[in-house]
């Protein structure tokens, strides 16, 4: 009786899913040269009332608006018998259908040039497809399963790949729209590579210009990086179709960009075709797979549901983005891609980043996260002042990931970031719960004790101080120090071109340029009674000097010449290096944390 029963309940659950209306879409790339695709979707079983098709404003893993229908032409909607419909445009995203019989079939152009992970391209080597920058939805729909058939060009070798789940041919299926939003696909004659963990495959299409064998090391790297990731996190995920794939796309018309979805990734590079295939975009890589657990699973409340109409802020950026960038060149170690040497004379970077700018008395890193809609990839016309007033929150919260575990690991009881980052996964990753920087501050106090995690938020995270990272580095074998003790500087960057000097960003605060009130928009002829046009860089004039002296600098602003005094500063730039001078002691928590 029970297996009956068992049957008998299965049965009613597949009735269930295949009495579910379905939504349609169909693509094809007949004008591939010219960048257009045609796209048809067809709705059946639709309420008497007024179908609202829109084109999305967002995409997954974006946070600024990108008005992906401005690229949408040739729009025309016809009912279940062929007859044409009205459409009308309430605003610039949508299109209203009235007078339908309960069926629309919605038909479009799209026109896509750009091979990214925002947006989507088409020409005759690839059809690289963001979904929401591709194809239109209906509100209120949303719900609904999705088939999409996609008419490849045989004549060029065409392949599918996609974290959709495959039905038949090229038809594949996504249980709803979100689903299918966030399920981006790249066709084209690729590369293939796969390979199995723990019961479920990893697999890569790479579309580009390489060899065999070149593709064999490549995939080989890549592995490494997901093996290392696996360590970090203690367990992969649990895929929704029991695979994830890397859409790596290195071509010269391709954009370099990566972007995370919930079983796959875009990583873009625009590799010329005689470039060897080498180590192309494998930090980009590891950034993307590592959001497999941290933003894909361990997802911050404040992205919950995404929005595609509207752009999307979050106060927790600093940890889903910064942290996650945290780990990028240190799995690349972890992996026997980079050598200690790299990662450690790679970590001035950041460090003079965020150390050095000016943003941070303005900001705090949950600030900074709220400028995301702002900067992800958002154009503008008008100048903005970002040199002086913003700090990447990848970068910023990269470095204080490096703060915090090398903080952690000072303490008893052999603390550190890998630990806590499978805390936060068993916590809410593995159960899916979304978090705030509230649960993160909860979660570290329960890892490391109330005292640390306190002092971490007051003073690092809801306020702009940094930890005393030349101590810490140099607990672990890694110094700090300026890079050019006792080298003059004007603390703002000029570039010199037929004889002229431009400041290559607004004044920096602070800065001796900027005190002297000198800004973008001047012309500057001479620096120390030296023209410009005798000398190929400002370093020429300034190596004669030391801070503390004082200068004259002779510029124009519309037409009008101006003299001012400035007095030299010394160079702030902090450089990172590997002490081959350190105990065993040292030496040896140095090796825990990079070889962790």
């Amino acid at each position: 009786m029970r297996k009956v029963f068992l049957l008998f309940t299965f049965s009613l659950i597949t009735l269930s899913l295949t009495a579910q209306t379905t939504t349609n879409y169909k693509i094809s790339f007949e004008n591939a040269v010219h960048h257009e695709a045609e796209i048809s979707v067809t709705y059946t079983n639709l309420e008497y009332k007024v179908l609202e098709v829109r084109m999305s404003r967002t995409s997954p893993g974006r946070y600024a608006l990108h008005e992906f229908a401005k690229n949408v032409y040739g729009v025309k909607a016809t009912d279940g018998k062929g007859k044409e419909l009205e459409v009308t445009r309430p605003n610039p995203h949508q299109w209203n259908v009235s007078g339908h019989d309960g069926t629309v079939k919605f038909e479009y152009t799209l026109f896509a040039n750009r091979g990214d992970g925002t947006y989507s391209q088409v020409d005759e080597t690839h059809a690289h497809l963001n979904m929401p920058a591709t194809f239109a939805w209906a509100r209120d729909y949303e719900h609904r399963p999705i088939e999409i058939t996609f008419d490849v060009r045989e004549d060029l070798n065409w392949k599918v790949a996609t974290q959709l789940k495959p039905l038949e041919g090229t038809t594949y299926y996504a249980p709803d729209l979100y689903y299918f939003l966030d399920s981006p696909v790249e066709i084209a004659d690729f590369h293939e590579r796969q390979e199995a963990i723990d019961g479920q495959l990893i697999k890569m299409a790479l579309h580009t210009s390489a060899t065999d064998e070149e593709v064999d090391e490549y995939f080989g790297k890549v592995m490494a990086i997901v093996n290392a990731q696996v360590n970090l996190f203690g367990e992969l995920p649990e895929f929704d179709y029991g695979e994830y794939v890397f859409l790596n796309c290195f071509m010269p018309n391709a954009s370099g960009d990566g972007m995370e979805h919930r079983n796959s990734t875009i990583v873009t590079n625009s590799k010329p075709i005689d470039r060897p295939l080498g180590n192309t975009s494998l930090g980009t890589v590891s950034h993307e797979f590592i959001h497999v657990w941290n933003v894909e699973r361990i997802r911050p409340a404040s992205l919950e549901p995404f929005n595609f109409e509207e752009a999307n802020m979050s106060g927790e950026l600093w940890f889903a983005e910064g942290f996650t960038s945290y780990y990028d060149d240190l799995i690349l170690h972890r992996a026997g891609i980079n050598t200690a040497e790299e990662y450690a004379e790679a970590l001035d970077g950041g460090l003079n980043y965020v150390i050095n700018r000016p943003g941070r008395q303005f900001f705090s890193p949950v600030e900074m996260s709220y400028q995301a809609p702002f900067v992800d990839a958002a154009t503008s016309v008008d100048p903005q002042n970002k040199t002086n007033t913003f700090i990447s929150y990848y970068t910023y919260g990269s470095v204080l990931g490096l703060g915090l575990d090398l903080s952690l690991r000072k303490m008893d009881g052999n603390k550190n970031l890998d630990d806590f980052m499978k805390l936060m996964w068993r916590a809410f990753g593995r159960t899916e719960v979304p978090y705030t920087n509230r649960d993160i501050h909860e979660m570290l106090a329960e890892y490391a004790g109330e005292d640390l995690a306190d002092e971490f938020f007051e003073k690092y995270i809801f306020d702009s101080q940094l930890p005393d990272y030349e101590s810490l580095l140099a607990d672990f074998g890694i110094t700090l120090t300026k890079a050019n003790p006792g080298k003059a500087v004007l603390g703002t960057d000029i570039e010199i071109e037929s004889g002229v000097g431009k400041l290559e960003s607004n004044a920096l605060i602070g800065s001796p340029i900027y005190k002297a009130g000198i800004e973008s928009e001047d012309e500057i002829t001479t620096i120390a009674g030296t023209s410009l046009s005798e000398v190929e860089s400002v370093d020429d004039i300034l190596s004669e000097y030391k801070p503390g002296d004082e200068i004259e600098i002779e510029f124009t602003r519309w037409a009008q010449a101006k003299t001012v005094k400035v007095r030299l500063v010394e160079d702030q730039k902090l450089q990172t290096e590997l002490n081959d001078k350190i105990s065993i002691e040292i030496n040896s928590k140095r090796n825990d944390w990079l070889r962790e």
